[in-house]
């Protein structure tokens, strides 16, 4: 018979610390898009290169990114390094899990976008006079960053909930692990991760609304 009693006020006194932690959260997914982003630009350009060694390390980094758990991604990272004397903190482990994961999911979304505009609007531009450089720089990146913006909102959202996979390291100044600890503490389960998921749904919508319209601003011509 359901005669759990509910306790929500214990977990409203304890949302401005759980805010805290959205705000470390956010910290580490905004971290790790900007590295995931630099790298992707990377792996991307090894991939278009044609030399077959930078071609190959590029398609094994997204091969293992986008084909294993990213908590798998974020042990190796934390457990894994450990093993040949590279000890990392869990802020550090995550950051570097996450990024590694985000970094073969929007190379592969870079490479699909660049694929997706024609030669002919590269050569076009070189017969306006233009560079190799300029063309890319003005013709092709303005709209591969058009196709693959939108994907690349998607893998933000999906960094913001790949922090929660943060506990299972050590982590515990985040949304999930001080969730983690207020449950152990109080054993009120339910309510807490209840009030973090709703947080977790909150950012998620804000995030995608805001890229949505940052989208339109962008690129509504």
């Amino acid at each position: 018979m359901f005669n759990y009693t509910f306790h929500w006020n214990q977990a409203f006194k304890a949302l401005p610390h759980m805010l805290d932690g959205a705000l470390v959260t956010l910290q580490i997914a905004l971290m790790s898009m900007i590295v995931g982003l630099a790298c992707a630009i990377g792996l991307t350009l090894f991939r278009l290169s044609g030399n077959r060694i930078l071609n190959g390390f590029a398609t094994a980094w997204v091969e293992i990114a986008r084909n294993t758990p990213a908590l798998f991604q974020i042990y190796m990272a934390h457990f894994g390094l450990g093993n040949f004397g590279i000890h990392l903190t869990p802020f550090t482990a995550l950051l570097v899990g996450i990024a590694f994961n985000n970094a073969g999911y929007l190379a592969e979304n870079f490479r699909g976008a660049l694929k997706a505009i024609p030669d002919t609007q590269t050569r076009a531009g070189r017969s306006l006079g233009m560079t190799s450089m300029q063309a890319f720089r003005l013709i092709v990146l303005p709209q591969m960053l058009r196709v693959a913006f939108l994907p690349a909102t998607n893998q933000m959202v999906w960094a913001v909930l790949m922090t929660s996979l943060g506990v299972t390291v050590g982590m515990n100044t985040d949304l999930a692990g001080v969730t983690q600890e207020l449950n152990a503490r109080s054993f009120r389960t339910f309510e807490f991760f209840a009030l973090a998921a709703v947080i977790y749904y909150v950012i998620a919508k804000f995030l995608t609304l805001a890229a949505r319209a940052l989208a339109w601003r962008m690129f509504r011509y």
